[in-house]
């Protein structure tokens, strides 16, 4: 599709219901675990786009829902101290891939997002959990944020690496969802301003991210009210498996 934000004849811009129904459901995802807001969004909004366009309207939702998750949590203060060498990275690594890769094609844009999702998703079956020392998270955390911020860069998606590091690093539940608020936050803002710089971040698609953050909000808060409801194992299988699914539609269509 060449341009997303075409109107057509009865002055409505396409795909808003499109965009209504997907933010709806990535915000419930979010809300009912935590996380996945972006890698659902991108994921279906790729089928009928190219991944950097669905990043664009990406921000405002994945902004404002990460400060309403990064406000519920218990120690900001103390997270940003522990944390601060992976998020600086997380921009180093947007802006340094986002100049070197800035004309990506799109076929390797769609390979690099197949993988992720699929890496994404097999990891999340796998419950594979692994722990970070002390001694290895200084040098580790800014290596984790650098190759995040390249990832997202090319592909949107701004869990990995990020996500496996923070459970390894054994944080308490709230503090855990609070430091991927956070590292999700920092993540969106550079990508933002990457895109700004690519010039692909103007007022048109900034109007219609304005757009996707109520249904991201009502879908965020009906996640919240499953969560409650719905045993969050099952939960977590089917969207992972749903990733998987999705993943090996983008790696394969790219190489085919």
């Amino acid at each position: 599709m060449e341009n997303l934000f075409n109107f057509s004849n009865d002055g409505l811009p396409q795909h808003l219901l499109l965009i209504c129904v997907v933010f709806v459901i990535a915000g419930l995802v979010k809300g009912a675990i935590g996380l996945g807001l972006p890698t659902v969004a991108i994921g279906l909004l790729s089928l009928v786009m190219k991944p950097m366009e669905a990043a664009a309207l990406l921000i405002l939702p994945s902004f404002f829902t990460n400060i309403w998750q990064l406000a519920a949590g218990p120690d900001l203060k103390l997270l940003l101290r522990r944390l601060w060498p992976m998020l600086l990275g997380v921009c180093i690594g947007t802006f340094v891939a986002g100049l070197a890769f800035r004309q990506v094609n799109s076929r390797w844009s769609g390979m690099g997002l197949g993988l992720a999702l699929i890496i994404y998703a097999l990891m999340g079956m796998a419950s594979i959990q692994w722990t970070v020392k002390a001694n290895s998270e200084r040098w580790l955390a800014p290596v984790i944020g650098t190759v995040t911020g390249m990832i997202t860069a090319i592909t949107g998606v701004f869990a990995l690496p990020a996500v496996p590091f923070l459970q390894a690093l054994k944080l308490e539940k709230d503090a855990l969802v609070q430091s991927m608020g956070l590292g999700f936050t920092v993540s969106t803002v550079a990508l933002a301003v990457n895109l700004a710089f690519a010039g692909s971040l103007d007022l048109s698609r900034a109007g219609n991210s304005l757009f996707a953050l109520v249904p991201a909000l009502a879908g965020m808060w009906l996640g919240q009210i499953l969560r409650s409801k719905m045993n969050p194992v099952l939960f977590r299988r089917c969207f992972f498996a749903g990733l998987l699914g999705l993943g090996c539609h983008f790696f394969w269509g790219a190489i085919a």
